[in-house]
Order: structure tokens, then C-alpha cells, then sequence
């Protein structure tokens, strides 16, 4: 099965500048969360879906590789996708480009876990199976 990418138009704001005139480093962190809430809820499982459901995401880590800076006004193009699944944990792809240039890269490592018990669950085949193409 091949993972279903989602893709994201970000337009850089004065906001997300920082003292040396660039994107900030946590802008990049804050665009691929909400890419993958985005994702997820383009799938069906908007964050009141899953509070529904009794279940939710929560990070256990980030990784990101900057290559080359952004800056106000530049329009960028966040993709992500599903990298791999394990039994708790979604490891999530994430890359950011300024036209066709790729500017920065990351991964993140989200765990599955019960709202009530604030402790790891199985993820359900029926979740995994939305966020991948069938061959």
C-alpha cells in the first residue's frame, strides 16, 4: 500500500518572522501539525471525531531539518504522508518547498492514546487503512 499525500498551500505572514528576517524555526514545527490534523480530517477524523471516539494523538517526537530559509510573502507547499505503523505509534513524513525547491524536511512520531486512560492503544486497522492507496 502506498501512502495517500496531502499537500497544503502556506502563504508566510510578518508573523512568522523572526529577529534575523526569516521563518521562524517553530513555524515549521506549528505547519506540520496542522498538516496532519488537516490530513486527518480531509480522511474523515477531524479531532471531534476522534474526541468522539475516545481516542486522540499525542507527539512523542519531532525531527526537522531546515535547508534553506523562507521569508514574508514567499508562498510554500507543506506535503505529508504516513511513513510507517506500528502497534501505538504513526511515524509521519513531512516536507515544506518554496516553488520546487525543498527548504526543509521533518518526521514525527505520534502515539495513539485513550482519552480516559492517558495511556497507549492499538491503532485500529480501519484508521491505518484511510491514510494509504490501495495498489
Amino acid at each position: 500500500m502506498r501512502p495517500q499525500i496531502y499537500e497544503e498551500k502556506i502563504i508566510v505572514s510578518s508573523k512568522d518572522i523572526d529577529f534575523n528576517g526569516h521563518v521562524n524555526n517553530l513555524k515549521y514545527i506549528e505547519w506540520m501539525i496542522n498538516a496532519a490534523i488537516n490530513h486527518s480530517a480531509s480522511l474523515g477524523f477531524t479531532p471531534e471525531v476522534y474526541k468522539n471516539i475516545g481516542f486522540t494523538w499525542f507527539v512523542k517526537s519531532h525531527f526537522v531539518e531546515y535547508k534553506k530559509p523562507a521569508f514574508e510573502g514567499d508562498e510554500l507547499i507543506v506535503k505529508t504522508w504516513i511513513k510507517e505503523v506500528g502497534k501505538i505509534i504513526s511515524k509521519r513524513e513531512y516536507e515544506i518547498y518554496k516553488k520546487d525547491i525543498l527548504i526543509a524536511k521533518g518526521e514525527t512520531e505520534w502515539i495513539f492514546v485513550d482519552l480516559k486512560t492517558q495511556r497507549p492503544k492499538k491503532i485500529p486497522k480501519e484508521i491505518i487503512e484511510k491514510y494509504f492507496e490501495k495498489d
